[in-house]
């Protein structure tokens, strides 16, 4: 079966939304499926990461929530995807022209088995999940979406990172005529992330193909992107092409396009505002007929993972390493 198929419910499975939000527990159609004034930080190296152990209980503990879920139509229609645009309803009706078929990612860097792998050979074997995540954009708004991927670490595992791969680098499609954006310098392109090594292998860390039981749609970084979910959204890489593994922190985007304002680790933290807006509380996007937001509400430290992540960062001054 390919990805395509596995991510893909048939007719006669796909659900309005109303009946998914009662459903969306039940995965019994996806298990037999193969898968599918603050100073920057890139001027030094952070201190090494706490060797901690996580319990399979600890981690279990935040792949769901019960907070109500964003509308699937407020998901794909507000959007941050600049190299279709850069206003919210851009992306979603820019004409749909990335190819997603076929695809291919380069594996390369610090690691004993490199290659150039189908977005199929990539998964291969790994059964995907649901994953129900809090999403925080750093503008000050938020969601919550029902994920389907593979964890993260499960596919880098596979390419036997050496001892050098203290961080892994994330690199965007960039082509212009798939990606009208990309004609405007809004950054230095291609999109570019990274995570340092224990971020990338942790089992929050989602390698995402759909969501609500669907494929990614274009805006939402089809075929495949990051999901980091105690991070500002913009850590959550789409479209990803290229994965590296590299031995000092990588270039990353809205880091080097303005650092002051976008450290590295941007990990959600209601004490370390912007420069331009507090980050104390988000406006939840609860869309109805007249009104997309909801009120607002408090903004929680690692956007509510404190518990999954914050041994990670012990020793560490969050205001300094933002």
């Amino acid at each position: 079966m390919s990805l395509r198929d596995a991510f893909t419910l048939p007719a006669r499975e796909i659900t309005d939304e109303a009946v998914y939000r009662k459903r969306r527990r039940l995965l019994a159609a996806f298990a037999a499926a193969p898968a599918l004034g603050l100073a920057g930080c890139a001027d030094a190296e952070p201190p090494p990461a706490p060797k901690t152990t996580i319990t399979p209980a600890q981690a279990a503990s935040g792949f769901r929530t019960d907070e109500t879920l964003t509308r699937y139509e407020d998901i794909t229609s507000y959007n941050n995807f600049y190299e279709f645009g850069t206003g919210k309803a851009d992306p979603g009706k820019a004409p749909k022209t990335l190819r997603t078929k076929p695809w291919t990612v380069a594996i390369g860097g610090a690691c004993a088995k490199p290659g150039r792998l189908s977005l199929d050979d990539l998964v291969k074997g790994l059964t995907p999940q649901e994953r129900i995540y809090r999403l925080r954009c750093v503008e000050g708004w938020s969601m919550v979406i029902p994920w389907l991927g593979v964890p993260l670490g499960d596919v880098l595992k596979r390419f036997e990172p050496t001892s050098k791969a203290k961080y892994v680098a994330f690199t965007t499609l960039a082509d212009p005529k798939q990606m009208p954006g990309l004609s405007y310098p809004a950054l230095d392109w291609p999109y570019r992330e990274g995570l340092r090594i224990d971020e990338a292998m942790h089992p929050l860390t989602l390698l995402a193909t759909g969501l609500y039981g669907k494929p990614l749609p274009q805006q939402n970084g089809a075929p495949l992107r990051l999901v980091v979910p105690w991070k500002y959204g913009f850590k959550s890489i789409k479209s990803i092409v290229a994965i590296t593994f590299v031995e000092t922190m990588p270039f990353t985007s809205w880091n080097d396009a303005q650092s002051s304002e976008y450290g590295f680790f941007s990990n959600v933290n209601p004490n370390v505002d912007h420069p331009r807006w507090t980050q104390k509380s988000e406006r939840r996007i609860a869309g109805t007929a007249s009104k997309l937001f909801a009120e607002r509400v408090p903004t929680r430290l690692f956007n509510g993972y404190a518990d999954q992540v914050a041994s990670m960062y012990a020793g560490m001054n969050l205001k300094r390493w933002f």
